[in-house]
């Protein structure tokens, strides 16, 4: 099909610069050596960018009626290859489908294509209840196709706990295409689907107060005192805070934005905490003989945490690279950061799960081989610790674990051919067919 021509007379917007092709069939799977060489040479064909859902359906359409696969993509900051073309086709870049079409106190509706950092400066005492590391340049239906966590999960836990999602709207990859609406649990079946199984082209998503955050760097000695007077943070319910993350060292001094702020040869705190709580905050980090430190720009803050650690310290070293962990305790976290002294430097964010605070993790990895990545996190499970293993594109191998016959089943209903974003899904590969 000539796809350039069908763009044309359909008025839809076609990038198809071989450079531009390249790029936007790319997110930061870098981060990975294991993923680089399955996924550096994987290009679209084209990319369109519907500004309309009329015309999502419309590219839906021809692409059902032509077998073309199909890949749906927001800004491209995931880290796995989410929206990488495995077999080519088409790239949907929603990344124009911009309209908030409902704001309310709590509330908002609104297309994939909105930034995140887009609807905090509309909502107006309202901010989301929890934002990526890549708060200023992330697309919501990004997010949540590819995401499961950040800035604010110390409060709301993760984007798959109850209430996190709302509801959604779905473009189907049927002959023709029809609309589907999901309300309240049935949403899940796209939450962290990878755009397996449907184009979402508006969700439905709570909001949070919008406290006035106040950033903290708080310097410690000893790493096993940060990260208890992290956890005892994390468990004061009456400090509001959006941010836990615990460095060791050189972690800091990675982090540019922070120079002349910190002393960036310490292990380092920081935190987003609710500016009325600064007294209660700064007597707890005294208390762990913590020295708090108040930094200018919250958003700098940000931008060191979560993935950006992971980003900055292989700016200063490319050998790096990074597990997804929960810990079950901090006993746990001291006993493989010792044991794994010389490959791994710990970093931990803390986040509500299930009620209880626990210490998530990204902790980064010298990287040596393929196969001792495995034996490290297979030493990592053997100890209890949840890994959510990065290295790897498959849905369900990464932090699912297990095949979801729901979501699966949902796939078979609105995508029937197996057309959108090809190879991601194992039970569509193994059970789908």
């Amino acid at each position: 099909m000539d796809w350039q021509n069908w763009a044309e007379k359909n008025g839809i917007e076609a990038v198809t610069n071989p450079l531009q092709i390249a790029k936007l069939s790319q997110d930061y799977y870098h981060f990975s050596p294991v993923l680089t060489p399955l996924l550096q040479d994987k290009r679209a064909d084209i990319v369109l960018k519907p500004a309309t859902e009329s015309e999502v359906i419309a590219i839906a359409q021809a692409c059902v009626s032509t077998n073309t696969f199909l890949t749906i993509r927001g800004s491209g900051t995931g880290n796995y290859g989410q929206c990488v073309p495995l077999e080519g086709g088409v790239i949907l870049d929603t990344t124009k489908l911009q309209k908030i079409i409902k704001l309310e106190p709590g509330l908002t509706t609104l297309e994939p294509g909105v930034k995140l950092a887009q609807l905090e400066q509309e909502a107006k005492g309202w901010e989301w209840r929890m934002v990526p590391s890549t708060v200023r340049t992330a697309t919501i239906g990004g997010f949540i196709g590819g995401g499961s966590g950040g800035i604010g999960s110390i409060l709301y836990g993760q984007l798959r706990d109850r209430g996190n999602l709302l509801g959604a709207r779905v473009v189907t990859m049927t002959d023709p295409p029809s609309v589907v609406e999901l309300e309240g649990e049935e949403t899940q079946v796209i939450n962290h689907s990878y755009g397996v199984n449907g184009i979402v082209t508006a969700l439905t998503l709570p909001l949070a107060p919008a406290y006035p955050w106040d950033a903290y760097g708080i310097e410690f000695d000893d790493f096993d005192r940060a990260a208890e007077f992290a956890l005892a943070l994390g468990c004061a319910d009456g400090i509001l805070k959006r941010l836990i993350s615990v460095f060791d060292r050189p972690i800091p001094q990675f982090f540019a934005t922070l120079r002349g702020q910190i002393r960036q040869e310490q292990c380092l705190v920081l935190t987003l905490v609710n500016n009325t709580d600064r007294l209660s905050f700064c007597e707890l980090a005294r208390h762990y003989g913590g020295k708090a430190n108040l930094l200018d720009k919250p958003i700098n803050t940000i931008e060191c945490t979560w993935n950006h650690t992971t980003l900055h310290a292989r700016s200063s070293d490319p050998n790096f690279t990074y597990l997804q962990c929960i810990y079950p305790d901090l006993e746990t976290v001291s006993k493989l950061r010792t044991k794994f002294k010389e490959e791994m430097v710990m970093h931990l964010e803390f986040i509500r799960q299930a009620g209880r605070v626990v210490a998530a993790a990204i902790p980064l990895i010298r990287f040596t081989n393929a196969s001792r990545l495995t034996e490290i996190i297979h030493i990592h499970e053997a100890e209890g610790v949840f890994v959510a293993n990065p290295h790897t594109y498959l849905l369900e191998d990464g932090g699912m674990k297990s095949i979801d016959r729901e979501q699966l089943a949902f796939k078979q209903r609105v995508d029937p051919k197996g057309l959108m974003n090809p190879g991601k899904m194992r039970a569509w590969l193994e059970l789908g067919r």
